[in-house]
């Protein structure tokens, strides 16, 4: 009888991470992992025994989808606040009646872990059924040392329960708390002193990140939250040049960033600084669409440098309160004017380089971990062309159907 550790997808059509295959595909799973794939017209009966069959029947295979870029965990929501946009109230308005990221915090601070648990694991599910095996979540609504190490609790806890890999991200440097409202330099000094050390003793961060906006924080005082980072053994990544061009993504990449996200407002030295230093471009159309944004991020550049672009939810109660990455391939196209093959790239072999995830995951090649998910279609094009279609069939995590 086969292996339950051995299976052997057969008659696919192959999308690897990068390209697609010029032909139907055989992929082989053991213990887990890619063992090896073959083109049908070469693989022989020999190659098939042992293995548990799975006929693909032409369909499309992919690499598990990579969200690099979220921030699931909070609490409360925030469809009042955008309603009342809607009907004629200023972002100061909102702000000034308590709304605004710091209804965020406030909500964030009063919840338990288990019910940040209870609220983030629909959210995550959505991404889940949406073909999504790897996710970043960040914190940043809870600005201050316990609450921000509750948020990263409960974002592991997430992936030790769901059949998902989470990475996660301490953005304690997403904004000012109001205990430092007229004090950015002395919560930078938190951030560094305190809530970096914290996370990486108690091994609750994979990378740290930082808003880097003239609304939040300087180059300066993001260099100081790199310099701590990289002291204790954490990546970097950067919000960067998503309202201004402060010069945050060069910034980022001098210090060996593994991305710099939104980057709407991003330059072409800035975009050479990240071609020198390898470091991905995360673009987040997402909250492009719900700001109504009119700068889009300089593709024409990103392609002339051969900067790797990801492709991300951020899904978040303010700016982007989308749970589709699928929907990302779709906004990727028609707002940023990627190609297909560039958004699906975004959200495989790009989605993982920007977590510093390139030999584990994003691609259907040997030795990589064997998540992958099986589609409704035979064209990888009409995954960012349609919507609500195709379905997905089945959803695999190291080598497992999920």
């Amino acid at each position: 009888m086969p292996s339950s550790s051995l299976r052997l997808w057969v008659n696919a059509t192959l999308f690897d991470g990068l390209d697609a295959a010029a032909e139907p595909m055989a992929v082989a799973v053991k213990e887990g992992r890619i063992a090896w794939l073959k083109p049908m017209s070469e693989l022989s009966k020999a190659d098939r025994a042992g293995f548990e069959l799975i006929d693909a029947e032409g369909r499309l295979l992919t690499p598990g989808l990579v969200d690099c870029h979220t921030h699931l965990v909070y609490g409360g929501n925030r469809a009042g606040e955008f309603e009342a946009r809607l009907e004629g109230k200023s972002y100061e308005e909102i702000a000034r009646a308590g709304g605004g990221i710091l209804s965020t915090v406030r909500a964030t601070r009063a919840a338990s872990e288990d019910e940040l648990f209870a609220a983030a694991r629909p959210r995550l599910e959505a991404l889940m059924a949406d073909g999504v095996t790897t996710v970043e979540i960040k914190s940043g609504y809870g600005l201050d040392v316990d609450n921000e190490l509750k948020m990263l609790r409960v974002a592991r806890r997430l992936g030790r329960e769901l059949k998902v890999r989470v990475v996660t991200t301490l953005l304690g440097a997403h904004a000012l708390p109001p205990e430092y409202k007229d004090d950015a330099d002395g919560y930078i000094e938190l951030v560094c002193r305190r809530m970096i050390p914290a996370a990486a003793a108690e091994g609750l961060a994979d990378a740290v990140d930082v808003f880097c906006e003239n609304i939040a924080f300087s180059v300066a005082q993001c260099e100081r939250v790199y310099a701590a980072a990289k002291a204790h053994g954490l990546a970097i990544k950067g919000h960067t040049e998503q309202l201004s061009n402060l010069g945050g993504s060069a910034a980022a990449a001098r210090a060996g960033a593994l991305s710099v996200d939104h980057v709407e407002y991003l330059d072409e030295t800035g975009v050479k600084a990240l071609a020198e230093a390898g470091t991905v471009a995360t673009l987040l159309p997402g909250a492009f669409y719900i700001l109504r944004e009119t700068t889009v991020p300089p593709i024409a550049l990103l392609r002339r440098h051969g900067v790797p672009m990801a492709l991300a939810t951020d899904a978040n109660p303010g700016t982007s309160p989308i749970f589709s990455l699928r929907l990302m391939l779709n906004m990727a196209c028609t707002l940023f004017r990627l190609t297909p093959v560039e958004a699906l790239r975004g959200v495989t072999a790009q989605g993982a380089r920007a977590l510093g995830l390139s030999h584990e995951c994003g691609r259907i090649v040997p030795g990589m971990a064997a998540d992958l998910c099986l589609w409704e279609t035979d064209n990888y094009a009409e995954l960012a062309y349609s919507l609500g279609l195709p379905r997905l069939v089945q959803r695999i995590v190291a080598g497992e159907p999920a």
